[in-house]
């Protein structure tokens, strides 16, 4: 389908034309932060987290 070049040269198209290439590079991104593995943040554990007993199957273990 070939359109006129006054439709290709109009201020309506080449909005549309921003909108389809903004959209397209969002959707990429999003693409390939979903493919890569998660980011995780290494946390310290704050005295109330810490376990008093240990749970492990050998009790002289570290807590």
């Amino acid at each position: 389908m070939l359109l006129p070049e006054s439709v290709l040269y109009g201020h309506a198209f080449a909005v549309l034309s921003t909108f389809v290439a903004i959209n397209t590079v969002m959707y990429a991104v999003l693409t390939i932060v979903k493919i890569l593995p998660g980011v995780r943040l290494p946390r310290r554990r704050s005295g109330r987290r810490l376990r008093k007993e240990t749970r492990s199957i050998y009790p002289d273990g570290p807590l």
